[in-house]
């Protein structure tokens, strides 16, 4: 008897705090101002002329219920809520359903979301999981019902919705898939898109043909299990053959969506940018991109591959006096794969990791000209083991070599000496210091680039010494306002000067050697192949292991570096190593192809000189030298004679 009054009061206590909670819920939803519902998704990307070129689900875009096909309709209510013009907000019955069915199974798999909540949701800039970002869900979805009709929400939700590819609303998406009004849309057609929503990256017929075949057949059976359509169209419906608008039939530049998602990734991480759109009517977001940039970038990409290749490549276009990212390739074709290899991947760097290398060793009394022999060597190490690296092709020069020259052929003996004589922890500090933030192991191989890197974090550092000597960070976002014109955010410049400008001047004119035929000797620059195609100086590093190949180059106007390779690391085959170095020399020769060469390279310093030598040995130049090259030097530091700097003599 005890045990049945506890049971009742504890029910009679729980009934009368559940109706405090609903009372109260009602009471600060009454009291709450009116949510601007159609501020969802509503965001604006301004290029580096503060034009758009991205909109979300502005209110210029609305696409009113009548003039959406009732077969989308019918097709989304039934699909994602069929009680949606019966409950206000949320479906109980089903949420039980689905909580039952999760707890039998030990798994999240059934949802119980109505369309209501679905658009509360999409009212926030992410989708957090946290307790307090659902009973934020749940308050606003009972605002939401408050303050507007169902039609005025299903209206609503299909214009801010997201069906992938950068595409919101239906209108947008009609477009997109058929080139088409939402009006015109046939049952085949909205039962597909209609699928989309749950999971735009899964559910994309264009990405995932099957996937979403059996997604629009889901939609179709339940069409056809509440009566909307008959068992003959379900079956002619599912049997249509459909045509997506190919992307050459339109004026899209795919590659596009790569940067718009790195903007949205970057605006994550933006503390004072409020988590709704409904508290701010909305986002302007002001960048640095540029729109011919990025559409030579891809045009360059696209005549770059064979067409049946699996090769992948990413590619960056930087300010490098801002770090401020002008254009962005994440992948070959954004609408095969949405994954983004220029900010999410991270690969081994290969020799593009020795520019960082021999700044240190100038900070630390190296010169153009210091020399060490390159000879196959075995280095014995601290540890009692020995490490045995070989240059490209095992091919050496069995003589002493400049510094230059080590650029030139990229000579991983010299690049490894030299590492081992300044301290295998000088590499480290000095990566740390332009920004490079993954964590470097202090290993002898750590020169030739055994790490592995993210290509916007190079790009930044390389930077370094594009504008000789400041450190910048990698960024997509100047500014960001509010619809109402509030500015939420603006970037700051950081301008710590972190090297200095007259060892950068040298080594940048250094990295000119790869491609200078002045230094063909026993090898061949890396680059040489560029020799007669660049009609502008550029500093210039190459980067290859067994699955990865980069190219790194800039001047003091623009940075481009751009990475290649197979998304399952297999080795790359000779052919394949062709391709970073044409989108790279394509991609920066048409970004200054309107400017002259003074105007892009740097003034040299008041105290460095320069000196006439012997490019190979980087002795000075006499009158029997064959071939000599205008080498440059700190103020006191330039070869006089014959005498060893830092020069590895035999029997020394």
């Amino acid at each position: 008897m005890k045990y049945i009054r506890f049971i009742i009061k504890s029910f009679f206590f729980c009934f009368i705090l559940s109706l405090i909670v609903i009372f109260g819920c009602f009471l600060y939803v009454k009291m709450s101002p009116k949510i601007m519902i159609n501020s969802a998704n509503n965001i604006t990307l301004y290029d580096s002329n503060n034009h758009s070129f991205f909109t979300g689900s502005e209110n210029n875009k609305w696409t009113s219920l009548s003039d959406i096909s009732q077969y989308l309709i019918d097709s989304t209510i039934y699909t994602e809520d069929k009680y949606f013009y019966k409950h206000f907000g949320f479906d109980f019955l089903r949420i039980g359903k689905a909580f039952y069915h999760n707890l039998l199974t030990h798994s999240t798999s059934q949802g119980a979301s109505t369309i209501t909540q679905q658009y509360a949701k999409n009212l926030f800039l992410d989708f957090d999981k946290t307790w307090k970002r659902k009973w934020d869900e749940a308050l606003y979805t009972m605002r939401i019902e408050a303050n507007y009709t169902k039609d005025e929400i299903l209206e609503g939700y299909l214009n801010t919705i997201n069906y992938g590819h950068g595409r919101y609303g239906i209108e947008n998406a009609s477009k997109f898939y058929f080139n088409k009004s939402c009006h015109d849309l046939s049952l085949a057609e909205a039962s597909m898109l209609a699928g989309i929503p749950k999971a735009p990256s899964n559910y994309s017929p264009i990405l995932h043909y099957d996937a979403a075949k059996k997604r629009q057949l889901f939609v179709l059976n339940n069409l056809l299990r509440n009566g909307v359509i008959t068992e003959e169209e379900k079956d002619k419906a599912y049997d249509e053959e459909l045509h997506f608008v190919k992307e050459e039939e339109t004026d899209d530049l795919t590659s596009l969506n790569y940067y718009q998602d790195a903007i949205m990734e970057e605006l994550k991480t933006i503390p004072s940018i409020p988590s709704n759109y409904s508290e701010i009517n909305g986002l302007k977001i002001y960048t640095d991109f540029n729109y011919e940039v990025q559409k030579n970038l891809e045009n360059t990409v696209k005549e770059t591959f064979p067409i049946d290749s699996e090769l992948q490549t990413a590619s960056v276009v930087m300010n490098p006096d801002t770090g401020a990212v002008i254009a962005l390739i994440g992948g070959r074709d954004y609408n095969k794969s949405s994954y983004n290899r220029a900010t999410d991947s991270k690969r081994q760097v290969g020799s593009t990791m020795k520019p960082y290398l021999y700044y240190s060793a100038l900070e630390n009394g190296f010169t153009s000209s210091t020399a060490f022999i390159s000879e196959r060597t075995t280095f014995p190490l601290d540890n009692g083991k020995t490490y045995s690296p070989k240059n490209y092709n095992d091919v050496y020069g069995e003589k002493a070599i400049s510094m230059a020259t080590a650029i030139a052929y990229s000579d991983n003996i010299y690049a490894v000496k030299t590492h081992l004589f300044l301290g295998t922890d000088n590499l480290v500090q000095i990566a740390k210091r332009i920004g490079i933030p993954e964590t470097l192991n202090d290993v002898p191989s750590l020169p030739l680039g055994t790490n592995e890197i993210n290509l916007i974090h190079m790009a930044a550092g390389y930077s370094s010494f594009a504008n000789l000597g400041y450190k910048v960070e990698g960024h997509f976002i100047r500014k960001v306002t509010s619809g109402n014109g509030d500015v939420l955010y603006e970037y700051k410049d950081k301008n710590d000067l972190v090297l200095n400008p007259s060892l950068v001047y040298i080594l940048n004119n250094m990295l000119t050697s790869t491609y200078d035929p002045l230094y063909i000797d026993y090898n061949y620059p890396t680059a040489i192949n560029l020799n007669g195609k660049l009609t502008h100086t550029y500093s210039l590093k190459s980067g290859t292991t067994d699955g990865d190949n980069w190219n790194i180059g800039y001047n003091k106007k623009v940075l481009c570096a751009v990475w290649v390779g197979y998304d399952d690391n297999r080795d790359l085959t000779k052919k394949d190593y062709k391709y970073a170095q044409n989108i790279w020399y394509k991609t920066v020769e048409d970004y200054e192809k309107d400017m002259s060469n003074d105007d892009v390279w740097y003034e040299k310093p008041s105290n460095v000189v320069g000196v006439i030598v012997e490019p190979i040995s980087g002795k000075p130049a006499t009158d029997s030298t064959k071939n000599s090259k205008l080498m440059y030097f700190l103020k006191g530091t330039e070869p006089k004679g014959d005498e060893p700097v830092f020069d590895e003599i035999e029997n020394s």
